[in-house]
Formats: C-alpha cells, sequence, structure tokens
C-alpha cells in the first residue's frame, strides 16, 4: 500500500539522519500519512517534521529539508515538496502510476486483499432481533452494517465468524407464547385474553391461521401452560424460517445461529454467576441477585437474578459473552446494536473486565434508528397489514442492492432516512445506480472492444490527468479496506464506489477509449479492464451486483 511505502521511506530516511548527525537520536514512530483534500499539496502529504520537532529541538521546515535530503530515490515518488510551516509534500510518480494497472488486472478479484488480521478469529454479532415477529425494515440496517464488516474483515485478513443471537428465553418469550395461544383459541371460535405485555402485531394472528390450519384443534385439550409452550415452539420456528428467508433475499447468511436457550442447558449462565461471585462482584440484596457494576466505575449496580430466581437479559449476555471470548475463543468481538442498547454499552464492559477479558477485545457499534420516506412524506404503516414495516417488504419494493446501499450510506451514529422512490428511480439521482452504471458502462466498453491481445500495450502512454485521476482512486482500494477493518467504519465504502464511479466517468468523457491510435486503445482498455476488477471488488464488499447490463 502507497501509504506503508511512504512510512517506509521516511523511517529510512530518519535512520540516514540520525546516522549522519542531521539529526539527534530521537524514536520515528507512528508516522502521519494523508491525502491532502487540495491537490496542490501533492497526492500524500507528512506532517512528521512538526511532530518531532519538540523532540529534535529543531524548526520543522529544517527537519523536513533533513528528511527530505536524506530519503532514499524510490520509483513511486515523482516530486516531494517541502512545505511551511514543516509539512513534506508526495506526488505520485506517472510511470509508477501506469505500472499499477498490470498489478491491478493480475491480483484481479484479491485486488484489495490485505494481511492485517494475520488470521485472528473474530465474530461479528449483528441482528440478533427477538424471534417474536417479522423483521422489520430497521433490522436491515444493523444486518447491512455487520454483513458488510464481516466482508471487509475478510479482506483484510481476518478468520470471521458471523452470528446471530435468537433470543429464546426469558420473560418476552412467555409473553410470545401467552399471544400465541391466545390468538389461536379465538381463531377456533373460543373467547381468549391477550396478555396485557402480548404481542399484538397482525403478523400473529396470521401466524395463528397458518396454525390451525397445519394442526387444526390439536392444542386445544392441553393445559394451557404446556400449549402455549408447544405452540410457541412452533411460532417461534415459522418466524426464524421467515427471518432467514428475508435476510437470504438481502444476502446476508450467518455461520452461526445461537439459542440464548443453549446457555442455560449448558450451565452457562449458573457458571459465569459463580465466577463473578468469587472474583467478589455479586452482592445480595432485595431478595435479587447484583452485578457490582459501581465496582468498575459504573453509576449504578445492575441486577442479574431477579427476587423470583429469574435472570435478567444482562446475565445471559454476560455468559454469552464468556461462551464467545472463552469456550469458543474469539481473540476480538464485535457487537452491532440498535440505538435503544445504548445503555447496555458500559455495564457489558464492566462485566467482561470482571471476568478478566480485556475490555478493548469487545467493540460495540450502535447504529440509530433508519426513517423510512417517499420523497417529503414519512413512511409509518404498512401497506399489508396497517402496521409494522417489513423488511421483506421493503425487499419487495425496492431490491437488495438499494437496501444494502442505503442502509451502508451512512455512519452507524447517524440517524438516517430512507427515500423508498430515490432506492427505485434509474437515473444518477441514485447512488446505488450511479455505481452500477459505471461497471455496466465498463462492460459494454470491453464488449465493443471485442477480444484483443493486450499484452503488448504500452502502459507508459497513460499520460493524461484523468487517467492517471482513474489509477490514483483505484489504488486507494487497499487501504480504504485497512482504514474500515481498524476503525469500524463500513459506511466509508459507498462513498469510495460513488466517488470511483464518478472519476471513471469523468474519464469516460474526456478519453476516448477506442479510437484509430491501436496502441493508445490497447492502453486504454488495459486501464478500463483494471477499473472493472476494482469497481466490481468495491461492489462485492458491499454484497451488491456488478451488472454487466443495465
Amino acid at each position: 500500500m502507497i501509504k506503508g511505502e511512504l512510512v517506509h521511506l521516511l523511517r529510512k530516511a530518519g535512520e540516514r539522519a540520525k546516522t549522519t548527525g542531521a539529526l539527534p537520536d530521537l524514536d520515528i514512530n507512528d508516522i502521519p500519512i494523508e491525502c491532502p483534500s487540495n491537490p496542490a499539496y501533492g497526492d500524500y502529504a507528512s506532517s512528521l517534521p512538526l511532530k518531532l520537532a519538540r523532540a529534535a529541538r529543531l524548526n520543522p521546515l529544517s527537519i523536513a529539508k533533513i528528511l527530505a535530503d536524506h530519503l532514499p530515490r524510490a520509483e513511486l515518488v515523482g516530486k516531494l515538496e517541502v512545505a511551511p510551516p514543516g509539512f513534506l509534500n508526495f506526488t505520485l510518480s506517472d510511470a509508477w502510476l501506469a505500472k499499477q494497472v498490470d498489478v491491478i488486472l493480475e491480483a484481479g478479484p484479491d485486488y484489495g486483499r490485505i494481511g492485517l488480521g494475520r488470521g485472528a478469529k473474530i465474530q461479528i454479532e449483528f441482528g440478533s432481533a427477538n424471534p417474536t415477529g417479522p423483521l422489520t425494515a430497521a433490522f436491515g440496517r444493523g444486518g447491512t452494517l455487520g454483513d458488510v464488516l464481516g466482508n471487509i474483515l475478510t479482506k483484510a485478513g481476518y478468520r470471521v465468524t458471523r452470528e446471530y443471537y435468537v433470543n429464546d428465553a426469558g420473560s418476552r418469550m412467555d409473553a410470545f407464547n401467552n399471544s400465541i395461544y391466545a390468538r389461536y383459541l379465538q381463531q377456533l371460535g373460543q373467547t381468549a385474553q391477550m396478555p396485557t405485555d402480548g404481542y399484538y402485531g397482525h403478523y400473529m394472528i396470521d401466524l395463528a391461521k397458518e396454525i390451525v390450519a397445519e394442526y387444526g384443534h390439536s392444542f386445544q385439550p392441553l393445559p394451557p401452560e404446556q400449549a402455549a409452550a408447544e405452540l410457541g415452539k412452533i411460532a417461534m420456528t415459522k418466524i426464524l424460517n421467515s427471518a432467514r428467508s428475508d435476510l437470504a433475499a438481502l444476502g446476508i447468511n450467518y455461520d452461526v445461529w445461537f439459542s440464548e436457550q443453549s446457555l442455560f442447558e449448558r450451565s452457562l449462565v449458573d457458571k459465569t454467576l459463580e465466577m463473578l461471585r468469587e472474583r467478589g462482584y455479586l452482592e445480595e440484596r432485595e431478595g435479587a441477585i447484583w452485578f457490582a457494576s459501581t465496582a468498575m466505575g459504573e453509576d449504578k449496580d445492575n441486577v442479574l437474578v431477579r427476587s423470583t430466581g429469574i435472570p435478567t437479559y444482562f446475565a445471559t449476555d454476560i455468559a454469552y459473552h464468556y461462551d464467545k471470548f472463552v469456550e469458543r475463543g474469539f481473540e476480538w468481538v464485535i457487537d452491532i446494536w440498535g440505538a435503544d442498547h445504548q445503555g447496555h454499552v458500559p455495564r457489558m464492559k464492566a462485566a467482561i473486565a470482571a471476568l478478566g477479558i480485556p475490555e478493548e477485545k469487545l467493540r460495540i457499534i450502535i447504529h440509530q434508528m433508519v426513517t423510512l420516506r417517499r420523497g417529503a412524506e414519512i413512511v409509518r404503516m404498512s401497506k399489508r397489514s396497517g402496521d409494522l414495516i417489513t423488511l421483506g417488504e421493503v425487499l419487495d419494493e425496492v431490491g437488495a442492492d438499494a437496501c444494502r446501499f442505503f442502509f451502508l450510506s451512512r455512519s452507524a451514529d447517524s440517524q438516517m432516512d430512507f427515500d423508498l422512490d430515490l432506492a427505485k428511480t434509474q437515473s444518477a439521482e441514485n447512488p446505488v445506480y450511479y455505481v452500477q452504471y459505471a461497471h455496466a458502462r465498463i462492460a459494454s466498453i470491453l464488449r465493443y472492444a471485442g477480444e484483443r491481445d493486450l499484452s503488448d500495450a504500452d502502459l507508459r502512454l497513460l499520460r493524461k490527468e484523468p487517467e492517471l485521476l482513474l489509477i490514483k482512486k483505484m489504488l486507494l482500494l487497499p487501504e480504504l479496506v485497512e482504514t474500515i477493518a481498524q476503525q469500524l467504519e463500513p459506511h466509508l465504502l459507498p462513498y469510495y464506489a460513488q466517488d470511483l464511479a464518478t472519476v471513471f466517468h469523468a474519464f469516460y468523457k474526456q478519453c476516448r477509449v477506442v479510437s484509430k491510435d491501436q496502441a493508445l486503445s490497447k492502453a486504454r482498455l488495459k486501464l478500463v479492464r483494471a477499473a472493472k476488477i476494482v469497481l466490481a471488488n468495491t461492489l462485492n464488499l458491499m454484497g451488491i451486483h456488478a451488472p454487466d447490463h443495465m
């Protein structure tokens, strides 16, 4: 990667300068490299001289000149400028840039792959909605974030496990079971009262109708508690099957569907509670068992086992994370939760630390809510059922590619508006259409050119600014993979995709690819082939199709 190469060169320059006595003996680590927003300042810039000034007791501009004088010769550096108050501005060599077209073509689908992770085993848990109803449209945001992060981290060299946590235990499942039992009896013509804490969505009536059609009166003679439990299992299975179908339509496939109930079956909840007790983090008062969160810096303690003897969601979540880190040995865990879980973050971090697990091994991403719109109008109700809008409905209306692109297009901590009308528009105003059209345009160019032997193409002919700008933009993909893997910000990917499409469209308008100049045509066709690879790889990382026709 270019940044890595420049870091290496500057470190070498610093060592040479220290050897000659031009710089004092000081540590030269964490070398900053940036891409200036103003191209007048070069392609890359470093503020290292400013960083070293105090320790070196020298003027930053003097340090910049010293480093420039001691910088090893490198093919990728076309020009190096020293700029006040102490910057080093690098401009990439045109000849070196042209050669990178072959590098991209040789890498093909692997272009953008880096070795950052070195095979480390990590888990991403995302989605994880209670199996008490269909997936809502809002689920698509967390689902897409998690899936694309999985793609990026895999590209960055990690071994990734995608996991869905099925909350199939606890009080909410009891409420679900009692709700489906009441709806079942109602479908059989009996009077049955819905629980006050039950699930009143129209989908529960639909589920009850399906069960009656399949099983008839089979559960009517059973004791209510047994009937509710058995009906709940059937209804939950149907909901999970529906979720799997919607997820497959969105392009998401989990490696593991983890049952909360299994934590009790394997006694992991009791085991984890006992570990916390032995470490002095449990207290018993008011008939309940509390996690002494205040001992870990929290504002208040948290109940783990209610006075009824029933563990809280927090208790099972601690056991679940013990399973992740200790039982299954993940080196790094990423949880992606909705905004309603914001308050759960600090106490979860405290619990992890109480178990002796380094807190930094758990990364939690909170994503904000999604507002569905049709232009200026907010969409609140489902056309089909009159209540919640399901993920399936949105997928049916706009398709998986638009869903994924739009859900990914804002940082997780930002509220987002999803304009359903815009997502269906086939014009440059629709960002996913704009990016996919760039790929289709490339495919069209290559079809028009036909099969040509480009092995003797002279890439040195790629000297015009639109050509070089396109190469520079393509070379950013590996660095982007590294940045997203480190910062966990997958929204940077659609930004890059749009920038790359814009640069390609500009190149297409300014540089005729197939012309009477056979030599130049061959060089540009090679460039176009490389652009197709980079654009396709970018779309693939987002889980979006790269179409050859539109």
